[in-house]
């Protein structure tokens, strides 16, 4: 056994606070690599927030058929025009893929708490089909911790605008890193993650990153794993993600990875 030990070691330096992995040397060389280029993501000016929390997904998160009830049994065309409007498409963490998402034909009703300053309260009265089918769930919602001011509306939200701009989703529970950009408007729901930036430009470049195998390498001396493949993607991790310049090239040219170092990375499961 000390003879294998000896054969099999490998010297690790912890001189820092930060968290340490044990690595062998090429991997030492490439976590070296990539954090000496590259620019943490929380120095990008972007900003991450997670989903809406209802408090009770069974009365706010709704499939087609029952939107289409809720529309249906709307009172006037201005009625059902603007619950159309407060009805929005939603994804879950499941839903995301790498480059895209497969929507489960789901809706959140955003009877959102307003705005301070910025816009009012969703007053439940405006919207007479939507109460009547959350006045089913009364006992519940009535009770949830995650409500607005009244148990019809949903938690305060000060960046429920950003669900409208370009965006970047990812799963906060994920076997392989998955980040998929979206233009649309689109909720997702606290399962979920998602990044925007000022300059809505970068959002296709930290795509392109954080969808490779060398940056899912990365993130795993990073973050805690659960079980064999699967990584929880909390903000302070991810945050810490050292992304190179916008470039055509390829990423381990950004890196400065050595072919044999890329060789590695490829050769990973």
């Amino acid at each position: 056994m000390s003879d294998f030990v000896q054969q099999q070691s490998v010297e690790c330096r912890f001189e820092s606070s930060d968290s340490w992995v044990i690595l062998s040397p090429i991997e030492q060389s490439i976590k070296r690599k990539i954090e000496s280029v590259g620019t943490p993501l929380k120095d990008w000016d972007i900003q991450i927030n997670y989903g809406i929390k209802t408090g009770f997904n069974d009365a706010f998160i709704i499939n087609t058929e029952k939107r289409n009830e809720i529309l249906d049994n709307c009172c006037s065309d201005e009625e059902r025009t603007k619950t159309a409007e407060l009805i929005r498409p939603i994804l879950r963490g499941r839903d995301i893929k790498r480059y895209g998402y497969d929507w489960a034909n789901l809706w959140l009703i955003n009877t959102h708490n307003g705005i301070k300053g910025v816009k009012p309260r969703i007053d439940i009265n405006d919207y007479p089909a939507v109460k009547a089918h959350l006045d089913q769930y009364w006992d519940k919602i009535s009770k949830r911790a995650d409500k607005g001011d009244t148990p019809y509306n949903l938690r305060n939200c000060a960046y429920l605008d950003d669900f409208f701009k370009p965006k970047l989703f990812y799963a906060d529970i994920t076997q392989k890193l998955n980040f998929c950009r979206c233009d649309e408007v689109m909720f997702c729901n606290n399962t979920t993650y998602f990044i925007t930036a000022k300059n809505p430009n970068i959002l296709t470049h930290l795509e392109r990153c954080l969808n490779t195998k060398l940056i899912d390498w990365y993130y795993r001396t990073l973050s805690v794993q659960l079980g064999e493949n699967a990584v929880r993607m909390f903000s302070i991790y991810v945050l810490n993600i050292p992304i190179p310049n916008i470039s055509d090239m390829p990423l381990a040219t950004l890196y400065g990875l050595s072919e044999s170092e890329s060789r590695y990375i490829d050769n990973l499961p």
